[in-house]
């Protein structure tokens, strides 16, 4: 797997020039989002993970394959923040999820260990009225008890009102499962948008 690091920006316009699929991937501050992008692209220190929440501030754009973006979107939440700059975070985030010049799809992050909060679900709800296709990816399981699972599963996908077919990938960086699901995920749809021969 190639990964080149192409542009970090504060806003929809520094986007990369090069229109390609953008794999957004975005999650509450502290869910476990860099560790999972590092264990999704195969990198111990890609995307810079901290016990202190907020760190990402910029819209990060990782190129992988020369195929697809992977995107990492500044963490909501509980960042230590302005109201301001969560607003413009929560403005930048709907204009992405408006646009129709790339094709995108959105990766939701949860830490499993948590009931989804009010923002949760506001993101989620923009998610889906969207129309984009995107997945659920709960965080840190291996910090719940595996008879525990299937509740916290249910929680979330009860709580969030996603649809029954929605693809949903139990996941751990530090125990390094859920990557192969993620990625065929995203080979699935490179495959279905790619133009006819």
């Amino acid at each position: 797997m190639r990964v080149e690091l192409v542009t970090s920006a504060p806003d929809l316009g520094g986007r990369p020039g090069r229109i390609l699929p953008e794999i957004v991937v975005i999650g509450r501050s502290n869910c476990g989002k860099s560790s999972l992008i590092n264990h999704i692209l195969d990198r111990s220190k890609l995307a810079r993970t901290s016990g202190q929440p907020g760190k990402t501030r910029l819209m990060n754009y990782y190129l992988v394959d020369d195929r697809y973006y992977l995107v990492d979107l500044p963490g909501y939440g509980y960042a230590k923040v302005s109201k301001v700059q969560r607003a413009a975070w929560d403005s930048l985030f709907r204009r992405l999820l408006a646009g129709e010049d790339r094709p995108v799809a959105v990766l939701h992050l949860l830490d499993v260990r948590h009931k989804p909060s009010v923002q949760d679900a506001e993101v989620s709800g923009w998610i889906k009225a969207s129309g984009h296709p995107f997945a659920l990816a709960v965080t840190k399981v291996d910090k719940v008890g595996t008879n525990a699972r299937p509740a916290r599963y249910r929680e979330i996908i009860e709580t969030l009102a996603v649809p029954a077919d929605t693809p949903f990938f139990p996941t751990s960086a530090t125990a390094r499962s859920g990557r192969e699901a993620i990625l065929a995920w995203i080979g699935a749809l490179l495959d279905a948008n790619e133009p006819e021969p």
